[in-house]
């Protein structure tokens, strides 16, 4: 496992987040790693106006990886009340995807949203269709609730989809 640096996102962060994440999961870049959501969505998967968004707004924070000077990968944290804290837009630079990039972010985002939002709890939401994913993440202890929410259809700002079918899985896990 490679050692990584990190720290909460500013401002200043947005332009490499944003190329990041559109890296990650859209187009043929993101063909490179294993994450892509490129069969599924066209179009964006964020833009900087809702990073920044995020990045303002005190119930959320985008955590970034950095190894040395490398942008290596960021994860967004969220306050969910009850002590329910959300992990989402999970993203690695995809050549260094299998390196551990992505654990080191979901362990940091678990510690962070305990530490910041008294999280006792962590959610996350996948397409149902992303099985490896999904495998993974049950590999980190995430089980799923049963729970389902809709793909927000018709709203470009989230991706243009490929099919008529998406929707996201709920999974948990109890925070130590």
């Amino acid at each position: 496992m490679i050692r990584l640096y990190i720290r909460e996102a500013t401002e200043d962060d947005i332009p490499n987040l944003h190329k990041l994440i559109e890296m990650a999961y859209r187009g043929e870049a993101s063909r490179v790693g294993w994450t892509t959501e490129a069969d599924l969505l066209a179009g964006q998967r964020t833009d900087p106006d809702d990073l920044a968004e995020i990045v303002a707004d005190p119930t959320q924070r985008i955590l970034t990886a950095w190894r040395g000077d490398n942008f290596a990968g960021c994860v967004l944290i969220a306050d969910r009340g009850g002590g329910c804290g959300y992990f989402g837009m999970l993203s690695v630079f995809p050549p260094m995807q299998s390196l551990g990039v992505g654990r080191q972010l979901v362990t940091a985002a678990e510690a962070a949203a305990k530490a910041l939002f008294g999280a006792d709890r962590m959610r996350i939401s996948v397409f149902p269709q992303r099985e490896t994913l999904i495998a993974w993440y049950e590999r980190l202890g995430y089980l799923p609730t049963g729970e389902t929410l809709p793909f927000p259809y018709g709203n470009p700002r989230f991706g243009l989809p490929k099919r008529d079918d998406l929707y996201f899985v709920v999974m948990e896990r109890e925070l130590a």
